[in-house]
């Protein structure tokens, strides 16, 4: 993989539109002694897979292997098959369970995506609203430092259906951002030029928008109050494409770094799944070390087994993903469900440690001491939207302590097979797991937001 740090452009500084541009912290601008140095850098990526994980029960034979959760507490635990593939960076992550949103814990699994980075009460049925997502929070604090405030991709592309999302990612007033899924599409809007006409356009967009606001200024004074707030809604997107039309002005001339994607099959499909996904999680690579976003979200699949990303099992020789969580009565069905969760953990770990032998320019130590990464999944055992399976990697140079397994479910969680009536998130339970939104504000703050609350949170998580 090559990339030409001259392309970038010649000058720290370029100004336009009055605002000054700072670029990337290049090593060709330190002086002799190398003390020349900028703010370090912090960024956040999450990657959600659905369907949750294999639990089979304590007395079931395939417990000892095929279990998702390692055993034990703290630093003292062991992984099981499932999670071995993440030893080599055992000192730089932390695995998570008894965590889960208090406002969808008795709903069905296939509905949690949309709540993943949210935490919003998006109901079982009828009216449905959501909220900011954990990733555009952080997005809001340093997308204007980059080129692009996000990158959003999932495997199925787009926004979805309530309750059935495609994207992890929600703006502020809780709307869809819809999701790329194309690895070569992706790869040309981040790194290959555009024609010369860009100027042109977003001038001609810009005339197009302020002749829309005047119209709806005059149209506004006509309408009832109801569709006052309608038109009030619409403006607020209307306003939103204002602001991405200035901040592209200002990077219009600014050179796209130089990369190729050496390695990334960028013409893959999930029907070559795991080329796919190494082309995916490579893109949120070259993004993060170009600096071209510090924010990134990947949906490896949508719930319920709708849709192409249930394709994915392809990897390791099965058709399709979401039947192996219905199939674990059957012989080898624990094992067949966690070989699956473990090519995923295989490819979440290769990603980590390419993170991990990236150097960070300019900064103190690698990419993945400056890279927060989130992995997991809203369902644990079948249907179940409670003890969320998470993983936590990254960021030590913010703070985080690592090597551990934060045990909070303490053996209370449900599992086994599902072999008919009441399905385990229909269960009563005794036990009430720690909100999840605690764990989100910990990470925010070390992001650098400053925050005491998000999505119902109650404090904040110190163990890490």
């Amino acid at each position: 993989m090559n990339i030409d740090i001259a392309s970038l452009d010649r000058r720290r500084f370029l100004r336009g539109s009055a605002v000054a541009l700072a670029l990337p912290w290049l090593e060709s601008f330190v002086g002799a002694s190398g003390v020349e140095r900028r703010a370090q850098r912090k960024r956040f990526a999450c990657v959600y897979w659905p369907d949750g994980v294999p639990m089979p029960l304590v007395e079931d034979p395939a417990y000892k292997d095929w279990s998702w959760f390692p055993r034990g507490a703290g630093k003292d635990y062991t992984f099981t098959r499932c999670l071995e593939t993440f030893a080599p960076l055992r000192q730089d992550l932390t695995i998570v369970s008894g965590m889960s949103h208090p406002s969808v814990r008795n709903v069905h699994g296939h509905s949690n995506a949309d709540q993943f980075l949210t935490g919003a009460n998006t109901g079982v049925r009828g009216d449905y609203k959501n909220s900011i997502s954990l990733d555009q929070v952080f997005a809001e604090h340093v997308g204007n430092q980059t080129r692009y405030s996000s990158l959003v991709m999932s495997t199925d592309g787009g926004t979805g259906t309530p309750r059935g999302a495609h994207t992890l990612s929600f703006d502020r007033r809780g709307r869809a951002i819809p999701a790329a899924h194309r690895p070569k599409k992706i790869f040309d809007s981040l790194f290959v030029k555009r024609d010369g006409d860009a100027q042109k356009r977003l001038a001609m967009n810009e005339s197009a928008l302020d002749d829309l606001l005047n119209d709806a200024r005059s149209l506004r004074a006509k309408l009832s109050g109801h569709d006052q707030q309608s038109l009030d809604e619409y403006l607020d997107s209307v306003r939103d494409t204002e602001k991405r039309i200035e901040k592209a002005k200002r990077w219009a001339n600014i050179a796209l770094p130089k990369v190729d994607g050496e390695g990334l099959k960028l013409d893959s499909t999930p029907d070559d799944s795991r080329a796919y996904i190494q082309a995916m999680l490579g893109l949120i690579h070259l993004a993060f070390q170009t600096d071209s976003t510090r924010v990134a979200t990947y949906q490896i699949g949508r719930e319920n087994g709708v849709g192409i990303s249930d394709h994915l099992a392809r990897a390791v020789g099965f058709q399709l993903a979401h039947q192996l969580s219905h199939e674990t009565t059957k012989p080898g069905g624990w094992k067949n469900f966690a070989t699956y969760c473990g090519f995923l953990n295989e490819e979440l770990s290769r990603f980590a440690a390419k993170l991990q032998a990236t150097r960070e320019v300019g900064g103190a130590g690698n990419m993945l001491d400056n890279t927060l990464i989130l992995f997991g999944s809203a369902s644990s055992a079948f249907h179940l939207s409670r003890n969320y399976p998470l993983v936590l990697l990254g960021g030590k140079n913010m703070g985080f302590k690592h090597g551990q397994y934060l045990n909070y479910i303490a053996g209370n969680a449900f599992g086994g097979a599902w072999n008919g009536g009441r399905e385990p998130w229909q269960r009563e339970f005794t036990h009430e797991d720690k909100p999840l939104a605690n764990l989100f504000v910990t990470m925010l703050q070390r992001l650098g937001v400053e925050t005491d609350t998000f999505a119902g949170s109650d404090g904040v998580i110190d163990e890490i």
